[in-house]
């Protein structure tokens, strides 16, 4: 079956019979389920679907995948057996594998260009959705992926866990006790001051750059260029656009910043309790960008309505800075070797104990922290398609100032750049069809 007669009996079915947004697998099969357990499948098997998070992830049961690879989905079906999977079901493509009742959750493993609007279609089809990051790449899409997976009510988690668990990027400690020193109050109750720099790897992902003008090659046999554009532009092939260098291409990434900023960025605006807002100003410093190969930047600042500002440090000239500086002058800074916990310097320079400080401050309030929790209880994962977004929004703002090659203003609450026609079209970007009118259904 094609790609356009695969996709209108997909919807033809959703449509008719409704089952999608009601029920999962497990309420179809009902206690005789196999393993009783949820379901799930791959949309794409490159790299990082071989991870713990995916292939290999014991919380549901591997069913299916899918890959307009040839190589990788027969690399995938092995991996699977070896895996303890048995013989899972291959998928001629992903909207084939959106339309099988018998999947419950969809792990999107694709690159970014796809995010957006397989999110979409897999809301509308009834699936629960765990997206690998960044969200979305552009600050429309991920506005329409949290309106239809909310208005579908379906459970959503972006593949970043910083802000609930394990050490912050380049900081020796978890997001928790940062947490903690914001919002308990001990920084002031003015703006506070973030630099984001050397330790969170933006020098050296600079090394993600496309080419200008790649070489024209042939389209390898048993490869679907085709679907793997998909929404982006059509250009010619080149090994260097689909490879894991497609992410130096403005079309399907934006280097470094867009492969790993929501691992930064997300836990940052977390802890400094910004998950309901976006920055109002964007400023960028550095070389004008190439239309389509991604390059550098020196510095990009997002500048929240109450002043506080993040310093994204590209040229590493804030190096000495530390991460947080309040507006009180006591600063955050990572944990010390030797040390238990994070480092608090006053405003004259002087250590202060700040193990005994959090011993007297509040927890963060609770999340909820197991995916497969949130999808049977149909409770919000601790990042979710909400609080994802905003942190999305942040790097995806930056990155438009990065393309502009100039700063601009942002409303956070009509999700539009003011009076910026040109910023907004790198907020709102076009997408081929068939493609763009998925993003418009439901």
């Amino acid at each position: 079956m094609g790609i356009s007669a695969s996709r209108r009996a997909f919807l033809k079915t959703a449509g008719a019979a409704g089952l999608f947004n009601i029920l999962p697998a497990k309420v179809l099969w009902g206690a005789t389920a196999p393993s009783n357990q949820l379901t799930r499948a791959l949309i794409g098997f490159g790299a990082i679907a071989h991870s713990a998070n995916h292939l290999a992830y014991k919380g549901s049961r591997l069913v299916g995948l899918c890959d307009p690879f040839e190589c990788r989905v027969l690399e995938g079906l092995k991996c699977a057996e070896e895996a303890g999977w048995g013989k899972v079901k291959r998928y001629a493509n992903f909207v084939e594998l959106l339309a099988d009742p018998g999947v419950d959750i969809v792990h999107i493993c694709t690159p970014p260009h796809w995010h957006g609007v397989q999110s979409v279609m897999a809301a509308a089809a009834g699936k629960d959705i765990w997206c690998e990051k960044p969200m979305t790449r552009t600050v429309g899409e991920g506005r329409r992926v949290m309106e239809v997976v909310q208005a579908k009510k379906r459970m959503f988690r972006i593949n970043t866990w910083f802000r609930f668990k394990d050490k912050f990027y380049g900081f020796g400690t978890p997001v928790k006790p940062i947490r903690q020193v914001v919002e308990s109050g001990l920084l002031g109750s003015g703006p506070i001051k973030c630099t984001f720099g050397a330790g969170q790897g933006f020098s050296w992902k600079f090394g993600w750059s496309g080419r200008v003008n790649p070489e024209v090659q042939p389209v390898p046999k048993g490869f679907d260029y085709e679907m793997w554009l998909g929404p982006a532009p059509w250009k010619p092939y080149s090994d260097h656009r689909v490879g894991t260098s497609f992410r130096g291409y403005w079309d399907y990434d934006s280097g470094g910043l867009g492969d790993m900023a929501q691992h930064y960025l997300d836990p940052l605006q977390y802890l400094l309790c910004k998950d309901e807002t976006s920055p109002v100003q964007i400023d960028y410093k550095g070389p004008k960008q190439h239309p389509e190969a991604v390059g550098r930047f020196d510095r990009i600042t997002l500048t929240y309505a109450d002043g506080t500002t993040v310093a994204l440090d590209g040229d590493e000239s804030l190096k000495g800075e530390p991460l947080l500086r309040g507006s009180n002058g006591i600063c955050v800074y990572p944990k010390a070797k030797g040390g238990k916990t994070l480092r608090l310097v006053d405003a004259n320079g002087k250590e202060m104990d700040a193990e005994a400080l959090l011993a007297e401050m509040p927890e963060p309030a609770p999340q909820v922290t197991d995916f497969m929790e949130s999808v049977r209880e149909r409770k919000k994962f601790a990042l979710n398609e909400s609080n994802g977004f905003r942190s999305s929004t942040m790097f995806n703002l930056g990155i438009v100032a990065w393309r502009l090659g100039r700063g601009f203003k942002f409303d956070p609450d009509a999700l539009r750049a003011v009076d910026d026609p040109a910023a907004d079209r790198f907020l709102f970007q076009s997408m081929r069809e068939p493609w763009a009118k998925e993003m418009t259904i439901g």
